[in-house]
């Protein structure tokens, strides 16, 4: 057992040293991406599957609540926590559409519009996607399994380089740790009042 242990920790240790090689500018890119939506008045609408939906009210808890530093909150919806809706559409429309009916009722032209998903396939968050591009929104990616379908379609695909789920999903909220801390700093400055993250 004490081997598995130790190797699952450097799986875990090798992602996150790819992840620094392969990703670190296209991370970049996603703080500037999110901070131009902040600042043109915009907000953040993010989705994904089981654990990816874990991680998408992750990141919209952190948003609108606070990663580390006191500042007011900024508008970001998961659209995977309200049962209602979820089983409305499911209901009457199947699973397909719980995300893109939610992009055609909530998004607008500056919206930016993210989609988490370990395979990089799931038909539903690509459904709104494509819909989100269409409604003139920017489009972004979490991904893995090298991008699958959804990589091509958005306007910024971070694509952890596995095909183990877990690893992709640890790879995903590390980089939703770092965007929050880096969006924060660049919206907000260093300022003072530092406190814990919101889901803490």
């Amino acid at each position: 057992m004490k081997g598995d242990i130790i190797r699952q920790l450097r799986a875990t240790a090798e992602i996150m040293s790819a992840i620094e090689r392969d990703l670190t500018p296209r991370i970049a890119e996603a703080v500037d991406l999110l901070a131009t939506t902040f600042r043109s008045g915009r907000k953040l609408l993010v989705m994904g599957n089981g654990g990816s939906a874990a991680d998408a009210q992750h990141l919209a808890a952190e948003i609108v609540g606070r990663f580390k530093m006191e500042r007011h909150g900024l508008p970001a919806i998961a659209l995977t926590t309200d049962s209602s809706i979820l089983t409305a559409i499911g209901n009457d429309y199947g699973f397909d559409a719980v995300f893109s009916r939610q992009v055609e009722a909530l998004a607008g032209p500056g919206d930016l519009v993210v989609g988490i998903s370990t395979s990089g396939t799931s038909r539903n968050v690509r459904l709104a996607l494509e819909l989100a591009r269409d409604r003139g929104c920017r489009t972004m990616g979490l991904l893995g399994r090298g991008g699958g379908t959804i990589a091509g379609i958005v306007d910024l695909a971070l694509i952890v380089p596995s095909a183990d789920t877990p690893r992709i999903q640890e790879g995903h909220i590390t980089i939703i740790h770092i965007i929050c801390d880096l969006l924060e700093r660049e919206l907000f400055g260093d300022g003072e009042g530092t406190v814990g993250g919101c889901c803490g």
